[in-house]
């Protein structure tokens, strides 16, 4: 099976994927039979191609692999977050169902601002449209719910989902200068040049509306998420809690109120020794999904990396390649 490929994006995560369809091409082909061609990128700074011939923009790469006669086309959309309003990478996700393309991303944007729309979209065109990457790198929580929890209701999660402000508040309670654990968070390619989106809360709140509206029909926007980011003087206040035999984590949540109303949060909380998320240190994310059958299931990554990140994508291109009743 041929798939032909048209990346939107290609920052440290679309590379590292473009490398890892190099380094498992032999293991694709064996097990899954399975063979990707990037046909064509767009970028901000480079322009768009589509099989080394220049096109106008991402929209006309998208159109172009449209008209592919590859098994399996594919827009893998890896933009940058916009928490404004999720664009450009909607409007991409919309093109591509239009012309006939699966969708893979790793862009929060989408599933936290349109999820249910493109959802519906990509349903009635009769493709895919998969995002396992925007929340906890390649961990599959999507997944899980989605092929293992068949008939479970989601009640509500709390979880610690971003790893740049986590690891940042491991490093300040053993009296780290939070300037310091920051900037190797940036040299590591896991904090943004820009990283307003992680401290000031955004990306926590992104991916709490991303999963809410996945996991509980809920139709917000990280706009609707109540959010308290992180700054230097968390330092002081993680040390305390430390003292105290308690740890400081900036937690995600969403759970309905006695009205029925759901309540979405993220914001710095003290936590008990002993739970689940106060265990995790340096860029250990988790998330607690409440049940209404299984009470609470917990998922949880020792670390993250570009490389969990881009696997990912490549996890959701192999999900693709599967026959409908596999």
């Amino acid at each position: 099976m041929r798939a032909d490929l048209a990346l939107i994006g290609l920052g440290h995560v679309g590379s590292r994927f473009v490398q890892l369809l190099d380094e498992r091409a032999a293991r694709l082909a064996a097990e899954h039979d399975l063979s990707c061609h990037i046909a064509g990128t767009a970028t901000r700074r480079q322009g768009a191609a589509y099989e080394a011939e220049p096109c106008a923009d991402a929209f006309e790469l998208i159109a172009r692999l449209g008209r592919s006669n590859a098994d399996l086309r594919i827009v893998v959309e890896v933009t940058t977050l916009d928490v404004n309003n999720g664009e450009p990478a909607i409007s991409h996700v919309r093109a591509a169902i239009a012309a006939g393309c699966h969708v893979v991303t790793a862009n929060k944007g989408p599933v936290a601002f349109a999820y249910a729309e493109l959802r519906d979209l990509a349903a009635r065109a009769g493709v895919s449209f998969l995002f396992e990457g925007a929340v906890m790198d390649g961990v599959p929580v999507f997944n899980l719910v989605r092929e293992t929890l068949p008939a479970v209701d989601i009640l509500g999660f709390e979880g610690v989902l971003n790893s740049t402000t986590n690891h940042i508040l491991t490093a300040m309670e053993s009296g780290e200068r939070f300037e310091t654990a920051l900037a190797r968070m940036q040299a590591e390619g896991i904090a943004e040049a820009d990283p307003s989106l992680d401290l000031d809360g955004w990306d926590a709140a992104a991916k709490t509306a991303a999963l809410a509206n996945v996991f509980m029909d809920a139709r917000i926007t990280p706009h609707g998420v109540r959010r308290q980011g992180l700054d230097a003087s968390a330092g002081d206040e993680a040390r305390a809690a430390r003292a105290r035999g308690r740890r400081l984590k900036l937690v995600a949540s969403a759970r309905r109120d006695e009205h029925g109303a759901l309540q979405c949060a993220v914001e710095p909380r003290e936590l008990a020794a002993e739970h689940l998320l106060a265990v995790l240190d340096g860029g250990a994310n988790a998330l607690i999904l409440e049940t209404d059958l299984l009470d609470r299931v917990a998922i949880c990554q020792l670390a993250g990396s570009l490389t969990q990140t881009a696997y990912a994508l490549l996890a959701d291109v192999i999900t693709l390649s599967r026959p409908a009743d596999a």
